[in-house]
């Protein structure tokens, strides 16, 4: 069966979307697109007369690799539950390899599951249980660093494509965003109001430009 086009390239990111999460997605989307792939997430289209989850399974569709991170299942200030869009992402996507006709494109699907802490997951997932869970660590000064290695480990391996180290990725992350108020001064944009979009945008500009 034809796979959809891009689909050998577009990687599936399920993470949180908060404030506090951002500076890690911004590090995961940037190492996708460094090394060589394409990142897709559900902020990438935002259309009131689409079906989020409808939306989401699209996506996931059309992505032979996902990065999870089920980190945030805490409980909600507001509402006092917890918040499972993580957890069912990744469901779908499990689902979508697993239940595949045998010579599906989707039999090709390859994932990892990221969290804070490795077994943390034992407490509210545990059917988890024999995943290859990847802990980032709740040191603000290294999960950066940490995750750029995770994402890059895992295309590298599952793709089997020559990369170079996750050290190169790490440093060459710090130069972008040494010049990203740069970039955005130049584009007209907010730093501190950047959508998913824009930071995609710059990123794809300043690695087009900057390519060693």
């Amino acid at each position: 069966m034809t796979h959809p086009v891009g689909y050998q390239d577009n990687v599936f990111v399920n993470c949180p979307f908060d404030s506090t999460y951002e500076p890690l997605f911004r590090a995961v989307i940037f190492t996708i697109q460094h090394c060589g792939f394409a990142a897709r997430c559900a902020l990438e289209e935002d259309s009131t007369g689409d079906i989020r989850i409808q939306k989401i399974i699209k996506i996931i569709d059309e992505c032979r690799y996902g990065i999870h991170d089920i980190s945030k299942a805490d409980l909600d200030e507001k509402s006092q539950l917890a918040r499972f869009n993580m957890p069912l992402e990744l469901g779908i996507f499990i689902g979508a390899h697993h239940f595949a006709a045998p010579k599906s494109y989707n039999r090709s699907k390859q994932y990892v599951v990221l969290d804070s802490e490795q077994y943390r997951y034992q407490k509210f997932i545990s059917d988890l249980s024999g995943q290859d869970i990847k802990a980032y660590g709740d040191d603000k000064d290294k999960q950066i660093e940490t995750i750029i290695q995770q994402v890059r480990d895992f295309l590298r391996n599952s793709s089997r494509r020559r990369l170079p180290g996750s050290g190169y990725f790490n440093d060459r992350y710090n130069t972008f965003l040494a010049v990203l108020p740069a970039i955005c001064k130049n584009n007209r944009l907010d730093i501190d109001k950047l959508t998913y979009l824009d930071h995609l945008t710059c990123v794809i500009g300043w690695l087009a430009e900057s390519r060693e």
